[in-house]
């Protein structure tokens, strides 16, 4: 074999014109950008240096492969190589006919040596490599594959710069829009890659099919399929990455914290921006043309980041963007084959409960039958198992109302029987009863009455925690089935015959839901509708109208709150409101118009006589008491000695008014929803059905103090805390956790000192003490005090001549 020609050096390379200067690659990469077509004879040359140097290092990894020292036996070779590489790079785009199998010599020369390669070169390869894919020389179907296997070769740099750019690549291609041919392409490879034996790659593949959903960039069903049958892998370490991201989607969904992830959502980190009526005016009427112009962009700026913001949050609170177990086309197949070799495995604890929480999940989520699970979980309940909170929250999770009430029923029976009793902890019990009011909640049917009275006096003890959740468990029975209580702990339910469905039973709809309150409906504009709330079917009368919905609200609030008053008091009071009321509605309308009293005069009786009968119980209604009679006949009789041309003028104005009343009456009563004989509704039917609706709901909310059953829909596409299990339990804190609350209370403490200290360092300005001393006194007081001195001094010195004791030496 004839020896390979030696590679120049970068320095080496003479340019081709009239001056024949030596540049570096760098300079000639320049030079060959701006003028391609004066620099093919170096392009020629450069490109038969990068293939002689492709070839001699190939020859030298083969001769000292086996060698100890390694591959790299002249770093020049592999230093030239990488600058030839990523020099050829970035001329590539401008000569595409020179270098178009370039590309292809690049991906065979990394997929035959990658794993010979040395780190840096390889980095230097791949990044050339890159750098041509982001130019749109190189497909990116044609290297997933190579990417994901330079990812298992062990090299860290290496495997973050390929993964990076692997999502990142997707990313950008789906950034506009979903390329959905591409798209099932690349889809393939991975799928095809996470079912092989290999462990390396199939975890490969796994991260960036979990990092691609998790960024919502493959967020379909194929992508979530793909992940919930890594499940079944035949690596325990593989199955573990799965399930660890089923059970953690949501809680990466609400603090997502990585780097990459925030580059692409600048809205969200942002406050949320308002466009003002003056920085639009500002931007089309004040200033020159180019001060207009950068307004306006600044405007479209703004305008076009409030748009992503939204889209963004209403991406995150849709239905659709949920856990991958959403998407399982086979969602009991799913859970029989977990379930069947979670039975069979050998795993640790963890990965079992990992599993088992999985399984649960499913089960409760698409509401299916699994009735094996129940005697498994039955295994497990004891109150020293484990992680038995957990295994508790998946016992609550698989709940449902499809599943026999009688496959429950054991496991029902065994967690009353081990954790509440009297000899039991408190903690146990509380857990104990809050399980117990979670499964009764899904599966009220498992409740027995002698059973549901033996957990209600739980609600008398002395620890918060087992009160609290036997309170709990008595508020839901009160909805759900108040006659399995006692009639003393009823209190005051919404349905007193309230009862849970019987196993299978539906509620099929036979008509539009809601007709019945349109039915019972007096026609919503005679004063106050039946269930209490005041509707607002005239245009002139809506303050008003909120006015009286408020009180309305508030007198039910404040009767809401003594839930053990006897109904006799309430009926007062609601017969009270109602008379408070309509005294107020009868001021209102005697303030509104001070001549209405000319409407029931004998001047207007023919007028008023014509009307229907309606009009009529609107008149009798709008009639003022007796006692304004009164006042109006004697101020009448006042003025009946002096009749002017003004009582006629007034009488004219009054019956403008009263044919006004009656237009208005006529137009209220068009503007009603037409009666539903022939069962045919219009939109007013349905309009008036959806306020009746959210006045009601209102209504049983305020009863209720805020507590609503949760539909099944609802309790199973919400997941189980096992937290929440354990609330209101006081846990022993450690020796280190009461020293940490410690010095937490200390803080704003300031250090201890004597109060003689903090005076002498007190600001401010002098003591009175201090401001005597410095008083100006008089001559007279100056004087008195030096006396006064004396004398006291003379005492002083007398007393302790008295009080001598002993012979002095010197006598």
């Amino acid at each position: 074999m004839a020896p390979a020609p030696v590679p120049m050096m970068p320095d080496a390379v003479t340019a081709s014109g009239l001056d024949s200067e030596k540049l570096s690659l760098p300079s000639l990469q320049s030079k060959m950008k701006s003028d391609p077509e004066g620099y093919e004879t170096e392009l020629q040359l450069i490109y038969s240096q990068f293939k002689s140097s492709m070839e001699l290092f190939e020859q030298q990894a083969a001769m000292s492969f086996t060698s100890v020292t390694g591959i790299a036996a002249d770093p020049t070779v592999a230093k030239d190589l990488g600058d030839r590489v990523m020099f050829l790079a970035h001329v590539t785009p401008f000569y595409p006919n020179q270098l178009v199998q370039f590309p292809k010599e690049l991906v065979n020369f990394l997929q035959r040596s990658a794993r010979t390669l040395p780190s840096g070169l390889r980095v230097h390869v791949i990044q050339a490599l890159i750098l041509l894919m982001n130019r749109k020389m190189v497909d990116m179907g044609d290297t997933l594959a190579l990417f994901l296997e330079l990812q298992t070769l062990g090299d860290r740099a290496l495997r973050t710069l390929a993964f990076s750019h692997v999502v990142h690549s997707i990313r950008r291609m789906n950034q506009k829009h979903k390329n959905d041919p591409k798209n099932r392409a690349l889809q393939n490879v991975l799928f095809s890659m996470l079912q092989q034996e290999d462990e390396a790659k199939a975890k490969r593949s796994l991260i960036t099919l979990c990092d691609l959903h998790r960024r919502k960039v493959w967020f379909d069903d194929r992508t979530a399929n793909a992940i919930c049958t890594a499940c079944f892998h035949s690596s325990s370490r593989i199955m573990i990455a799965a399930l660890s991201f089923l059970l953690d989607f949501e809680n990466i969904e609400d603090g997502d914290s990585d780097d990459s992830g925030s580059e692409d959502e600048p809205a969200t980190q942002q406050p949320q921006i308002v466009v003002n009526k003056e920085a639009l005016y500002k931007a089309s009427h004040k200033g020159t043309t180019s001060s207009k112009k950068k307004k306006k962009a600044k405007l479209q700026r703004v305008i076009r980041s409030m748009k992503k913001q939204q889209r963004l949050s209403s991406e995150k609170n849709s239905s659709n963007y949920y856990s991958p177990l959403n998407h399982l086309k086979d969602a009991q197949g799913f859970v029989e084959k977990l379930f069947s070799r979670l039975q069979s495995s050998n795993e640790r604890f963890q990965v079992k409960m990992m599993m088992l929480q999985v399984i649960s999940r499913t089960v409760g989520l698409h509401r299916l039958i699994l009735l094996n699970l129940y005697p498994y979980l039955q295994r497990y309940v004891q109150p020293h198992q484990r992680e038995v909170t957990s295994l508790l929250a998946a016992a609550v999770q698989c709940c449902h109302d499809m599943v026999p009430p009688d496959a429950v029923e054991p496991l029902f029976k065994q967690i009353v029987n081990q954790f509440v009793h009297d000899r039991s902890r408190t903690e146990a019990i509380t857990v104990g009863l809050n399980v117990v009011r979670e499964i009764c909640l899904r599966m009220p049917l498992l409740m027995t009455e002698d059973l549901l009275q033996d957990l209600v006096l739980y609600r008398k003890s002395h620890e918060k925690s087992v009160s609290s959740a036997a309170r709990s468990l008595l508020t839901l029975f009160r909805e759900v089935c108040p006659s399995l209580l006692l009639k003393k702990d009823r209190g005051r339910p919404i349905d007193p015959k309230a009862k849970p469905k019987a196993y299978g039973e539906a509620s099929v709809a036979t008509n539009v839901p809601g007709v019945e309150l349109l039915e019972g409906d007096d026609g919503g504009s005679d004063g106050e509708s039946d269930d209490g709330f005041i509707s607002n079917d005239d245009d002139d009368n809506d303050g008003e109208n909120d006015e009286n919905v408020g009180n309305d609200v508030d007198a039910e609030a404040g009767s809401s709150e003594n839930d053990f008053d006897s109904s006799d008091d309430d009926d007062e009071e609601s017969d009270n409101d109602g008379s408070s009321s309509e005294d107020n509605n009868l001021e209102e309308d005697e303030d509104g118009s001070e001549d209405d009293d000319a409407l029931y005069s004998s001047d207007n009786a023919d007028a008023i006589s014509d009307g229907n009968s309606s009009e009529e119980e609107d008149e009798k209604y709008n009639k003022p008491s007796s006692s304004q009679e009164d006042n109006v006949s004697a101020q009448s009789k006042h003025k009946a000695g002096k009749r002017k041309f003004s009582d006629f003028d007034e009488q004219l104005d009054a019956a403008n008014r009263s044919l006004r009343a009656l237009k208005k009456l006529a137009g209220s009563k068009m503007k009603q929803p037409s009666e539903t004989k022939d069962g045919i509704l219009s939109n007013d039917d349905f309009q008036r059905i959806k306020e009746l609706k959210a006045k009601k709901d209102a209504r049983i909310a305020l009863t209720q103090h805020g507590f609503k059953i949760p539909s099944s829909d609802q309790l199973s596409a919400k997941r189980v805390d096992a937290a929440k299990l354990e609330a209101n339990i006081r846990r022993k804190l450690s020796k280190e956790e009461r020293l940490a609350l410690i010095r937490a209370g200390r803080e704003d403490r300031g250090k201890y000192q004597a109060r003689t200290a903090l005076k002498q360092k007190k600001t401010g300005g002098l003591s009175n003490r201090q401001k005597e001393h410095k008083k100006v006194m008089p001559v007279a007081a100056k004087r008195a005090k030096v006396a006064k001195s004396r004398q006291d001094k003379k005492r002083k010195q007398q007393r302790s001549g008295k009080q001598f004791r002993g012979r002095k030496a010197w006598k």
